[in-house]
């Protein structure tokens, strides 16, 4: 494909979407439509219950059915051994089960043998299952960049029961990923920068669909969100929380590879290089990196403060104490320098080091600030 004009546009997604309590039960009805072999990858802490699943619904003969396991980080040498292992005997559709990374690993080394992929995750944390591209980090949890695809997940598969009975600070932790949808959709329409469909071709413009799922991602966040979470405590499905796995996962994953990630993701980024980033979920850094990128805008205090509010009520970090990632200068410039590598390029302004800085440090100081007067005033039920 030649590269693309400054004048076309263009939407990425999957090919299909279900989701509903008890879908992992029947999860063959679906492979079946791709093939009798089938590999699994699995998140290492359900391998062995989730595993057993499987195996009962292929254990007859004309299935073939192999399982491997996740755990680590997703690492560029890691996808290569899963790719060579299962090379001499390719399955006719790969099923990745578990987080954000695990999916990813999934994506990679499906693309990399030419078969489709079938995504079912497990947690809503993140907006990875929709999209065509892998985050990469290092052996120490680094972010080193992304693999990008031609294609999406030909189906995913969303077992709400699941996702409910999981850890709520999952679907917090999702709920800040889906925070930065339409705040970076926004900063980027202004910006006229491209999105993630054909990227390595050069990208395309947003559709007026991508603005619109980024925006009902928002507005399903505001209203759903808090309900959602309780929900969720008790382990229940209610219309609330099913409404917000469909934010956290379909619409926060349309919406950031539609119109592009900039400057909450690069905070992001940034943190992962700091000490103790790694006792923080990558949508508690993106939530904070929501901060940030509302304060470099100059947001009306109100806007800023609906965003802090809801953070604080559902449980996401709104300062650098929230991540346990100390507030002293050298820490913050050190975050400030690393989030550089990442999209700030995408804000509809200049960017360099000490913009960023700056704005690292009085969003920490307003969030740690608006903290304290909320939780005195009474507003800290959730």
């Amino acid at each position: 494909m030649g590269i693309i004009s400054e004048y076309i546009r263009g939407w990425s997604s999957p090919e299909r979407y279900i989701q509903g309590p008890g879908l992992f039960s029947d999860i063959h009805c679906y492979t079946d439509k791709f093939g009798s072999s089938i590999a699994a990858c699995i998140d290492g802490f359900l391998f062995e219950a989730l595993g057993e699943k499987l195996k009962a619904q292929y254990q007859d003969e004309k299935h073939r059915l192999q399982l491997f396991p996740f755990t680590g980080e997703v690492t560029e040498q890691l996808i290569n051994e899963r790719t060579e292992s299962l090379r001499n005997s390719p399955p006719d559709v790969l099923v990745g089960i578990g987080g954000g990374k695990t999916i990813d690993v999934a994506k990679a080394v499906s693309a990399k043998l030419g078969k489709p992929f079938i995504i079912v995750p497990t947690i809503a944390a993140t907006d990875a299952p929709t999209s065509s591209l892998s985050v990469i980090y290092n052996d120490d949890g680094v972010h080193v960049g992304e693999f990008f695809y031609d294609h999406n997940p030909s189906l995913l598969i969303v077992d709400s029961t699941i996702i409910a009975n999981a850890p709520v600070r999952f679907l917090v932790s999702g709920m800040g990923d889906a925070l930065s949808t339409w705040i970076e959709a926004s900063s980027n329409r202004r910006s006229g920068t491209r999105n993630l469909c054909y990227h390595l071709d050069g990208g395309c413009r947003q559709t007026l669909a991508g603005q619109a799922v980024a925006k009902q991602c928002h507005d399903s966040l505001m209203r759903f969100g808090r309900l959602a979470k309780q929900a969720c405590e008790l382990h229940v499905v209610t219309d609330a929380l099913e409404n917000i796995i469909e934010t956290n996962i379909l619409l926060s994953g349309l919406g950031f590879e539609n119109n592009e990630t900039s400057a909450a993701h690069s905070i992001n980024d940034g943190l992962t290089a700091v000490k103790n980033s790694d006792k923080t979920m990558h949508g508690e850094k993106v939530a904070f990196g929501c901060i940030v990128q509302l304060v470099s805008e100059t947001v009306p205090e109100e806007e800023l403060e609906k965003i802090l509010a809801f953070c604080v009520d559902v449980g996401l970090p709104v300062c650098l104490e929230d991540l346990q990632v100390s507030s002293d200068d050298e820490t913050i410039r050190t975050i400030a320098r690393a989030s550089l590598h990442s999209n700030w390029k995408n804000m509809p302004f200049p960017i360099n080091e000490e913009f960023v800085f700056a704005h690292i440090k009085t969003a920490d100081a307003i969030g740690k600030a608006f903290k304290q007067h909320y939780k005195r005033s009474g507003n800290d039920d959730f």
